[in-house]
């Protein structure tokens, strides 16, 4: 079968090892230690914690009942600010809990929070700020963690997309008071569906690992409220097959976004997102479409790649705060996210992944230079 009767999606998930992870989940038949913190779960959270360098990892169920164990375990209330550019479950995370999210504005340069907007909007409601590594690429913690040490708030980061990234000042997973990784299927490493948490807090860590087993801390023993958190062995067991390829996951992801830098490199009007970080997972292939320079609109050429079976996508649209609920109980935050809004209008993600080949993204950027030369606005998506 050719490139061109494929379909490309992005978030196509990686896979290791197939033999070793049967090989893993016949033990786990085996034994009959399917979950309740297996040896493969708390094998997966010593590697992971191992290879970030931080001194706790829980392992869970998934990334958002990560967050929320997270924020309640930092005893978070009130308000906290939090970027509307990403996915909405980072915000669901705390109207769950009933916290007010209160929306800021993003850099355009790397699309995480803009330190200097988030300290305007601290009140005496505000208890943290949840700040995001988007596409991978470390925000800048050393200014959030400044402002939230003046103002005695918690730091909580939704590292999603990072896992394996770092800027100077050290791996994502070791900042702030937590960090929430997902190891969903869509992600640089999966364990089918899941999560980790991180922190160097031992008091925090063993909070939140109550947390994620209802409470439990030993033998009909309940020391406070907790949920059904936890993550299950044959996810683990995943999770450890796919961490033990990290690094050829990675040169493969390199290698991808390479091959559309080269493809794309003459096009007017299209950008792709440069990666500055002293490491990277090069997870996401995130390209930008000028209005001002191109004859194409972003949702003109998403309509075209999609008619040729390349799946791109367009995050974070249409902005967290002009979803529901939010855009019902916060009618005005649209008026502060002038760069929120410019992105959600403008970000186009592309296919890449172990699935995807250097050929299949050569196919791709001619589609793509196809669209934005012929002008597919006025031509009809030809």
């Amino acid at each position: 079968m050719t490139s061109r009767n494929n379909e490309f999606h992005v978030g196509r998930p990686n896979i290791g090892d197939q033999r070793v992870f049967f090989e893993r989940l016949h033990e786990i038949l085996e034994s009959r230690w399917l979950t309740n913190e297996g040896p493969y779960s708390l094998d997966l959270e010593q590697h992971i914690a191992e290879y970030i360098g931080v001194k706790h990892c829980i392992a869970v169920c998934n990334a958002t009942i990560g967050l929320e164990i997270a924020i309640r375990a930092l005893g978070l209330t009130g308000e906290v600010i939090v970027p509307s550019f990403t996915f909405v479950a980072t915000v669901h995370a705390l109207q769950w809990h009933g916290i007010k999210p209160v929306f800021c504005d993003v850099h355009p340069s790397n699309h995480s929070l803009d330190p200097s907007r988030v300290e305007r909007l601290i009140t005496k409601q505000t208890t943290g700020v949840l700040g995001v590594h988007l596409w991978g690429q470390v925000c800048d913690v050393r200014s959030l963690q400044e402002i939230v040490d003046r103002h005695d708030l918690r730091l909580l980061l939704d590292a999603a997309h990072a896992l394996g990234c770092s800027n100077s000042d050290g791996m994502a997973g070791t900042f702030g008071d937590a960090e929430v990784f997902s190891l969903h299927a869509t992600k640089f490493i999966n364990s089918f569906e899941g999560g980790a948490i991180t922190t160097n807090n031992d008091v925090l860590a063993k909070k939140m690992r109550h947390m994620r087993n209802f409470g439990i801390a030993g033998y009909d023993q309940v020391d406070g409220l907790g949920i059904n958190g936890k993550m299950h062995e044959v996810s683990a067991a995943m999770g450890l097959t796919n961490m033990e390829s990290l690094e050829e996951f990675v040169r493969v992801n390199r290698r991808n976004y390479e091959a559309y830098q080269e493809g794309l490199a003459e096009v007017l009007g299209i950008t792709l997102m440069r990666y500055e970080g002293e490491r990277c997972n090069y997870q996401y292939v995130v390209a930008t479409i000028d209005p001002d320079v191109s004859a194409v609109s972003r949702d003109d050429l998403l309509t075209f790649l999609h008619s040729k079976q390349v799946f791109a996508r367009r995050y974070f649209y249409p902005g967290c705060h002009r979803a529901e609920p939010y855009r019902t109980l916060y009618p005005n935050a649209d008026d502060r996210l002038p760069e929120t809004n410019r992105l959600c209008h403008q970000v186009l993600v592309l296919p890449t992944g172990t699935a995807v080949t250097v050929k299949d993204i050569a196919w791709i950027c001619q589609l793509i230079r196809h669209a934005m030369a012929g002008g597919l606005a006025v031509n009809g998506l030809n």
